[in-house]
């Protein structure tokens, strides 16, 4: 049965994929690895460790990036995005708030490690900070994947069979793609010059 493999899937790989997701942007990694807390899809707590550990090593390698590799292709293909000036002018008026909330602004999480490593931030704090703000990261969005995963119950029933589960899950990992993506859509039209 169709519904019994991609189980099977998520059980064996569920896990090695949400790091994977968490490493880059990861919100709808993270969202998803809550819902699949709540249904006992696989394993709350070595999910939580997941979500966390992909956050906070995907910041990291960025900060890295920018820190040692200034001249590297990667940074140099951020520093012409539009929000890469932005970032810059963020971290160095307010270091240690922008490290905190960094990677909260869709969109600007890869530039902003980046842009953090080359401001000059010592290492130490820059991994302190990252720490901390992984770890409420972490809480916030598989609490959002954990809150829909009630919410679906009340909706569908308590009684979810597998393949609706997984029909919920690829259902809500959709939503937050989509609506990255027309944030960010939004975000780009608005950073445009405007011709007189």
């Amino acid at each position: 049965m169709p519904s019994d493999f991609i189980h099977s899937l998520i059980e064996q790989y569920g896990l090695l994929a949400i790091f994977v997701g968490c490493l880059l942007e990861g919100e709808s990694a993270a969202i998803l690895g809550g819902f699949f807390a709540h249904q006992d899809v696989l394993v709350p707590w070595k999910i939580f460790v997941t979500v966390y550990a992909g956050a906070f090593c995907g910041d990291a390698v960025f900060f890295f990036a920018g820190k040692y590799s200034a001249a590297g292709p990667l940074v140099r293909r951020f520093e012409r995005k539009p929000a890469f000036s932005y970032a810059q002018r963020m971290v160095r008026a307010h270091p240690t708030l922008y490290v905190l909330l960094n990677r909260y602004v869709y969109g600007l999480r890869m530039i902003g490690g980046v842009a953090a490593g080359l401001a000059g931030i010592r290492t130490p704090k820059f991994l302190a900070l990252n720490a901390l703000s992984s770890l409420a990261w972490s809480g916030i969005f598989m609490g959002i994947g954990y809150v829909f995963g009630t919410a679906a119950e009340q909706i569908i029933g308590s009684e979810l069979a597998r393949h609706e589960r997984l029909l919920v899950a690829v259902g809500i990992g959709v939503f937050v793609v989509m609506a990255g993506f027309y944030l960010m859509h939004r975000l780009r039209r608005h950073q445009r010059p405007r011709s007189p």
